[in-house]
C-alpha cells in the first residue's frame, strides 16, 4: 500500500508544473468572469428588477429586451457559444485560441447573464414594504438601490454569487476546447487522453475542493453580514 502511495505522489510530482500552470489559467479565467459578473451582471440584474412591471422604472421595452438577451445567453449551449464567439474574439482581442484571456470572453458573457438573473431574483425577494418605505422617504433611484435594495438583499446577493461562481468553474473546464487551458483541460489532456486515470481524478478532486470552498465561504459570508 505504501508503495502505491509513493508511486502516486511521484506521478503527481511529475505533472506538478503542468498542474500549477493549469490552475493559473483557471484563475485568470475565473478572475475575468467574476469581475464581469459584478461590474456588468449586477447592474443588469438591477435594471431587470427596476424596469419590471409595477417597479419604480417600469419600461416594457427595456425589460423585455434585457430579459430576452439574458434568456438567450443562459439557454445557449455553452460549448456552441464558445465556438460562435470565436470570430468576434479574434476581431476584438487579436487571437481566439491558445490564451486564457481570449478564452475568458465567452465565460464573461455567461457570467454576466447568469449573475444578472440571480440579482433580479434576489431583489424580487425584497419585501414590498422596503420599497414603499424608501419611496415614502423620498429616496431617489440610486438611494433606493444602494441604501435599501442592496442592503436588504445583501445576503442573497452573496449566496447567488457563490452559486454562480461554482457554475463559472464548471464552464471554465470546457475552455480547453479552444486552447484556454485550465484545470479541466489538464484533466482531459494529461489524464483522460493518456489513460492516466489517477491524474485525471486528482484534477477532479481539486475542482471539487474549489467548489466546496467557494460554497462554504459564500454561505459563511452571507450569514456574517445578515443583520436581519
Amino acid at each position: 500500500m505504501s508503495e502505491i502511495i509513493s508511486i502516486y505522489f511521484e506521478r503527481v510530482a511529475e505533472y506538478w508544473p503542468n498542474l500549477l500552470t493549469s490552475l493559473n489559467e483557471t484563475g485568470i479565467m475565473m478572475g475575468f468572469a467574476m469581475i464581469a459578473a459584478i461590474v456588468l451582471g449586477l447592474p443588469l440584474g438591477t435594471l431587470l428588477y427596476l424596469t419590471d412591471k409595477d417597479k419604480p422604472l417600469h419600461n416594457k421595452f427595456i425589460y423585455h429586451t434585457a430579459n430576452v438577451v439574458v434568456n438567450i445567453v443562459r439557454s445557449f449551449p455553452f460549448l456552441l457559444l464558445v465556438i460562435a464567439m470565436q470570430p468576434l474574439i479574434r476581431e476584438v482581442y487579436g487571437r481566439a485560441t491558445g490564451d486564457p484571456v481570449a478564452a475568458s470572453f465567452p465565460l464573461m458573457v455567461i457570467a454576466i447573464a447568469l449573475y444578472a438573473r440571480f440579482v433580479q431574483q434576489s431583489l424580487l425577494d425584497v419585501p414590498k414594504g422596503v420599497v414603499e418605505t424608501a419611496q415614502a422617504l423620498g429616496a431617489s433611484i440610486p438611494q433606493l438601490v444602494y441604501r435599501f435594495l442592496f442592503v436588504e438583499a445583501r445576503s442573497s446577493l452573496i449566496i447567488g454569487f457563490s452559486t454562480a461562481f461554482v457554475s463559472f468553474i464548471s464552464y471554465s473546464t470546457i475552455m480547453g476546447v479552444v486552447g484556454g487551458g485550465g484545470i479541466g483541460d489538464f484533466a482531459i489532456r494529461y489524464g483522460y487522453q493518456r489513460y492516466e486515470t489517477d491524474i485525471m481524478y486528482t484534477a477532479i478532486v481539486i475542482i471539487i475542493i474549489f467548489v466546496q470552498i467557494a460554497q462554504w465561504f459564500g454561505l459563511w459570508l452571507a450569514r456574517k453580514i445578515d443583520k436581519r
